[in-house]
């Protein structure tokens, strides 16, 4: 290919900032009530916030909602029975993965939890799961807690949920 092949002016219209210059970019049909509709970067196109990231740390699935009853973790853990998952609890002081130790690639504090007792194969019920949280949640009152969901046919973690943030920690 020649320089002079992408020298050579290009039909088209241009844009200026978000808007285009052309009328006929998005052809109306006659309807003045269709333009309405588009969406554009003018005073109708609204945004909701849904995450203040200030100070604000991201857990695992539902860590956003308001802390979960006995009776919804029950039912997440019913579910997880259900599934055939293995239940598992784990707990760490500081909740969050953090680079203290080491700054190699790919290394991180806090990627792995401490685990609470051995997982629970041979779970049938989720009142067995939730005596465990008690006793966890009452040997360590000031600790992050999450239950998981391992499933032992794919070899993999396949749920995983907070169940206690320590009252002291900064949201």
């Amino acid at each position: 290919m020649s320089a002079g092949s992408f020298a050579s002016p290009v039909a088209g219209t241009a844009f200026v900032g978000l808007k285009s210059n052309s009328s006929n970019l998005c052809p109306s049909k006659g309807s003045i009530e269709w333009k309405r509709k588009i969406v554009s970067n003018g005073s109708k196109t609204h945004c909701m916030k849904t995450w203040n990231p200030i100070n604000n740390r991201k857990f695992e699935t539902l860590s956003y909602l308001p802390p979960l009853s006995d009776e919804s973790i029950a039912k997440e853990v019913d579910y997880m029975l259900k599934k055939g998952w293995t239940p598992c609890l784990e707990f760490d002081e500081v909740g969050y993965i953090r680079r203290e130790n080491s700054r190699m690639p790919g290394y991180y504090d806090g990627r792995y939890w401490t685990l609470w007792k051995l997982p629970m194969f041979g779970c049938s019920d989720s009142s067995q799961v939730l005596k465990e949280i008690y006793e966890c949640k009452k040997a360590y009152p000031n600790a992050y807690i999450r239950c998981l969901a391992f499933d032992n046919h794919r070899h993999m973690q396949s749920m995983a949920f907070l169940i206690q943030k320590p009252v002291s920690s900064t949201p």
